[in-house]
C-alpha cells in the first residue's frame, strides 16, 4: 500500500483514514477494505453503479423489498402528518429518475402512495 490513502469511492473526498483493516471516509461514513482493488473504469461497472440504489446504511435495494423509515418524515401538502420512525413499508418500487431525488415509489401504511428518498429508509434483512 502506498503512503497516500485513496479517495473515497462513494463521495471522492480525500480525507480517508485507516481504522484497523478498513478505510473510512469521515465525510460520508463509507467504509471499505484496504485490500480492495481500485474500481475498474470499464463501462459495465459504471452503468451498474449508476443504476444501483442503496438505503441509508448502504444495503442494495431491489423492487419488492421491505424497508423501514429511519427518521420522522413530515408530509407536505394534502392532509399533512408525519411518517414515524420504524414504519414498515412493503413492496417498494425503485424509480431512479424520480422527482427531486425521491427514488422509491411506495404505499406507506396510513398515508397511501408516495415517493421516498432511499437515504431515509433501511432495508429489512
Amino acid at each position: 500500500m502506498s503512503d497516500t490513502l485513496p479517495a473515497c469511492p462513494e463521495c471522492a473526498e480525500s480525507y480517508t483514514y485507516e481504522l484497523g483493516a478498513l478505510l473510512v471516509c469521515p465525510m460520508c461514513g463509507h467504509e471499505w477494505s484496504a485490500d480492495q482493488a481500485e474500481p475498474a473504469a470499464d463501462a459495465d461497472s459504471a452503468t451498474a453503479d449508476a443504476a444501483t440504489i442503496t438505503d441509508a446504511v448502504g444495503n442494495v435495494l431491489a423492487d419488492g423489498d421491505t424497508v423501514t423509515v429511519v427518521k420522522d418524515l413530515k408530509i407536505k401538502g394534502g392532509g399533512g402528518g408525519t411518517v414515524k420512525v420504524g414504519t414498515k413499508v412493503k413492496g417498494i418500487r425503485l424509480n431512479p429518475s424520480g422527482p427531486d431525488g425521491h427514488d422509491i415509489d411506495a404505499t406507506v401504511p396510513g398515508f397511501g402512495r408516495m415517493n421516498l428518498k432511499s437515504s431515509v429508509v433501511k432495508k429489512v434483512l
